[in-house]
């Protein structure tokens, strides 16, 4: 049936390129050492699922129509990447040798890095992974320097999108965060007007600040900050004894601080931004083999590891 693509086989492809190659079915088949009509009827089968004539037939044999031309190059790539596909699967991944070079932000070093090397280096032992933590303006000049294969940062975060291609792995809604037993968690749902005279507290971490900042300017006020922190189990012990209140991504979060003391959660009724954690690769780049595996292992871990808050 025209059009469902069940004439396009590995096999008719393979055939199609060395009669292409050869220009005569007679030479493919000593090559490919088969019978005429096998190569014949893939051909047939492929410009009819194709609809499209992909040789002029002659007296001295075969000659590719402009269709034909076009569709060798995507038979090339096909046959390539099978043959890539092949020799990955065939290289013990304990065997795989060779560097990776990690960029890291500070929250994302302590709250997502360490579960996707985890997975790496039980996955590929031999490879040596050099992680580079910093803030990431710096992060993204080394990437585009080319100084590191990849980072994992706060997608959302990322300037040069130009240079830097960035996939999302996991999102992240902004909640607020306060102790148990509060007089607004009564209400089910704050607003920042709520908030005004409410003590706060700041992460001053990956450029966090930055969006609680947004929120307050959206509605023409200032926070009344109590604490600034670049820890975030500071964060969670301060907020859980009373120190103050914090809009924190869902990611973050975790119902008892270190001490003990439970901390809570409201949503806002305002919108707010989404958390994306994400990797980050210099566009253009010739992916390596090292790279590509941690990119692979990232995406897996992504779908097998999506986080529910409560």
């Amino acid at each position: 049936m025209k059009g469902v693509g069940v004439s396009i086989t590995l096999k008719n492809v393979r055939y199609f390129v060395a009669v292409a190659e050869m220009e005569s079915i007679s030479r493919a088949v000593q090559d490919l050492n088969v019978s005429q009509s096998v190569v014949t009827e893939a051909i047939r089968a492929l410009e009819d699922d194709l609809g499209v004539l992909l040789f002029t037939r002659h007296a001295r044999g075969m000659s590719l129509t402009h269709a034909g031309y076009q569709f060798l190059r995507h038979a090339h790539q096909i046959l390539a990447s099978v043959r890539h596909a092949r020799e990955a699967l065939s290289t013990r991944p304990d065997a795989v040798t060779g560097q990776l070079n990690i960029g890291v932000t500070s929250l994302v070093c302590g709250y997502f890095l360490p579960y996707l090397l985890e997975r790496f280096r039980s996955t590929f032992p031999q490879v040596d992974v050099r992680v580079v933590e910093d803030q990431r303006d710096y992060i993204e000049h080394l990437l585009v320097n080319g100084e590191l294969d990849a980072a994992v940062l706060i997608v959302s975060n990322v300037q040069n999108r130009q240079a830097l291609h960035t996939e999302v792995l996991q999102q992240s809604s902004y909640r607020l965060w306060l102790p148990s037993g509060h007089r607004l968690l009564d209400g089910g749902v704050v607003t920042l007007s709520d908030l005004a005279d409410q003590p706060l507290v700041a992460l001053k971490l990956d450029e966090l600040e930055d969006v609680a900042t947004a929120l307050w300017r959206q509605i023409g006020r200032k926070p009344q900050l109590a604490v600034r922190t670049a820890s975030v189990e500071a964060m969670r012990s301060l907020v859980a004894t009373g120190a103050g209140l914090a809009i924190m991504p869902d990611v973050l979060y975790r119902p008892w601080s270190l001490e003990g003391d439970r901390l809570e959660v409201l949503p806002l009724q305002e919108a707010t931004p989404t958390l994306e954690v994400g990797v980050v690769w210099r566009r253009g780049m010739q992916v390596s083999d090292n790279t590509h595996n941690f990119l692979t292992l990232a995406r897996e871990y992504s779908r097998s590891h999506k986080q529910t808050f409560s």
